[in-house]
């Protein structure tokens, strides 16, 4: 769709045609981790350089966002050449669409070949998960900007980070005809499609999906403000009592159950589908790391624990288990089906 920084000079780029064989059926690499590998998913050859250039980010930048951004770049195409509509004159180049500019400070030798080939996914994709990483880094640094860390990363490839800062957060659809904050939310509706169902799981796990407690939401996500470290909502609140039971809001495993720090006492699901949910300020666990939940389980009970001004439950919605890769609850919790 567009290139690094192209968006900041103010062209609008052409993406070249690609086809359609990405290399396998729908199957998991060993190597692959959290990213559906296949046939309309992630192309098997390219799958471990993702989890690699994601793994080897120190600021928690999911695999399945490189993926997502990969596709809405090029359609994995390491061929793919924007042009100028106008001219003609090609722009940006390869897998990841660098424009030359960017590529001559940010691409990298991934392979150890001596030459950092824009062309080559081997080089392309590290050098695309070395510049996220950076912008992720960066845009955590501004939690008073509108919209998540790694939306406010992505805003930053696409455009550049001085678009960031001028609209102090992911541009407006007013913005180059929309198509950075297109770009943004195509790549994060896209994340949970190349996300990795949890093989893991046992089995036997069972439960329909639902609300994660009987109480009215209060809260909304991303209000701003300066009750929260991050200058703005990372998820919703429920206005619930202290003591009133948690329910996990479908199957999956836990992966954190103890104290969060600002968060207090959570617990934190990875479900079927690789996404996450978090439970915050409870005041009691009971369920501990490594369980397998159904969905609708009492998994806690409400309270205050943390940095709360009074009970309730904050609930998000995460790419990954930690803090920064949060998107919006409710569309997901609406695409389960729960009624909310």
């Amino acid at each position: 769709m567009v290139s690094p920084l192209a968006l900041g000079m103010g062209i609008i780029l052409l993406i070249a045609a690609t086809d359609d064989d990405d290399g396998g059926g729908n199957f998991n690499l060993s190597g692959a981790g959290s990213l559906r590998v296949g046939k309309g998913y992630v192309p098997a050859q390219y799958a471990d350089l993702i989890q690699k250039a994601a793994a080897d980010c120190d600021a928690g930048l999911p695999a399945a966002v490189l993926a997502a951004q990969l596709m809405q770049e090029s359609n994995f195409n390491p061929q793919a050449q924007s042009k100028d509509p106008d001219t003609g004159r090609p722009i940006a180049d390869g897998i990841a669409q660098f424009i030359p500019s960017t590529w001559a400070v940010e691409g990298v030798d991934g392979n150890g070949d001596g030459v950092k080939n824009v062309w080559d996914p081997e080089d392309a994709i590290p050098s695309q998960g070395r510049m996220m990483c950076k912008l992720l880094k960066t845009a955590k640094q501004h939690p008073e900007y509108n919209g998540s860390p790694i939306e406010l990363a992505l805003a930053g490839y696409n455009a550049g980070w001085g678009a960031v800062q001028k609209h102090k957060g992911v541009p407006p659809p007013s913005f180059a005809g929309g198509q950075t904050y297109d770009y943004v939310r195509i790549i994060m509706s896209n994340v949970e499609k190349l996300t990795a169902p949890d093989a893991s799981e046992d089995p036997e796990m069972f439960g329909e999906w639902g609300l994660p407690v009987n109480a009215p939401v209060g809260t909304p996500y991303h209000q701003q403000g300066g009750a929260w470290s991050s200058g703005y909502h990372t998820g919703v609140d429920f206005v619930a009592p202290s003591g009133t039971t948690v329910h996990a809001i479908g199957p999956g495993k836990v992966v954190a159950a103890g104290w969060g720090g600002a968060y207090g006492n959570q617990v934190v699901i990875r479900h079927l589908d690789g996404m996450y949910s978090q439970y915050a300020h409870l005041s009691k666990v009971r369920v501990s790391a490594g369980d397998s939940v159904s969905g609708g389980q009492v998994i806690a009970l409400s309270g205050a624990t943390g940095n709360a001004f009074g009970p309730h439950l904050h609930f998000e919605i995460r790419t990954g288990p930690d803090y920064g890769s949060d998107v919006s609850p409710l569309p997901y919790l609406r695409k389960k089906g729960i009624n909310i």
